[in-house]
């Protein structure tokens, strides 16, 4: 082993391979990248990319200037829509949370214009005909006493979806909130705010798409 080019051959030496180059057989010690884990209540108005060539607002502006560089969304909300948006450095999981063979469900609150019919409800649970083929089926459910607020459940994402399904049945999406990502809650956190993933968060997400913790 050697440290900045140095052969040492005693035992219980220490080295820092953060300033430190430091090789093993001739070969570069390469440390694996620390996992960055984000959850961010995304405000409307507010675009869910990197970046935007017009200078308009993105959910990178939300996050620290030390992790932009770092992490990316995973997902995505319409500029319209707000709530619960994942930046993850870690490729394997983002693909995992969003490839619908993963099944993983994402819950959105939604107050639409008007309450639903018990067929309409039906027909959305069943999936409807859209542009770009029949919806998977999702679960749907009114909230009581509040027969115009749905809790919608989805484990596909394609573009504007709950919006063009309530289109599909007559009825507009006033708001759209997403409120959890499988086992992820967004909880109180406020609006614009952004928080790291406690190790028990970023632990049951791993379990849900079948990645080791």
């Amino acid at each position: 082993m050697t440290i900045d080019g140095q052969v040492v051959s005693q035992l219980g030496v220490k080295a820092d391979p953060a300033v430190q180059e430091i090789a093993v057989d001739g070969r570069p010690l390469v440390l694996p990248e620390a996992t960055h884990a984000l959850m961010l209540n995304k405000p409307a108005g507010v675009l869910s990319t990197r970046e935007d060539d017009r200078g308009r607002l993105s959910v990178m502006d939300f996050v620290a200037e030390d992790l932009r560089r770092l992490v990316y969304p995973v997902g995505r909300l319409d500029k319209d829509s707000t709530g619960l948006l994942l930046l993850l450095n870690d490729g394997a999981l983002a693909f995992r949370l969003t490839h619908p063979s993963y099944h993983v469900p994402k819950t959105y609150s939604v107050l639409a214009s008007r309450p639903l019919s018990a067929e309409e409800t039906r027909l959305l649970s069943a999936g409807v005909e859209l542009e770009d083929g029949v919806t998977a089926p999702a679960q749907v459910v009114a909230e009581a006493g509040h027969p115009e607020r749905l809790h919608i459940v989805l484990c596909e994402g394609r573009k504007r979806q709950i919006r063009r399904m309530l289109q599909a049945v007559g009825v507009q999406t006033l708001s759209l909130e997403r409120i959890a990502m499988g086992p992820l809650q967004l909880g109180a956190l406020p609006e614009g705010a952004v928080r790291e993933l406690a190790s028990r968060e970023l632990s049951a997400l791993r379990r849900a798409v079948g990645l080791p913790e």
